[in-house]
């Protein structure tokens, strides 16, 4: 599979809990912080409800 890195670039204030909780269970800490993932299924959903939130690009 190929991997993906995703970058919060916007703040979750203001988001509801299930998208703060959503960038929590993708390992995200803080505000322009990465992670580089596996582009399963179950991660490309999760990072498609916090679009607006995040930045991702494949590496």
């Amino acid at each position: 599979m190929a991997k993906i890195r995703i970058t919060q670039v916007k703040s979750k204030i203001g988001s509801n809990k299930v998208q703060k909780a959503t960038i929590e269970a993708l390992g995200i800490k803080k505000l322009n912080h990465f992670v580089e993932k596996e582009a399963t299924p179950q991660i490309l959903g999760m990072v498609s409800k916090v679009s607006h939130l995040v930045k991702v690009e494949e590496i």
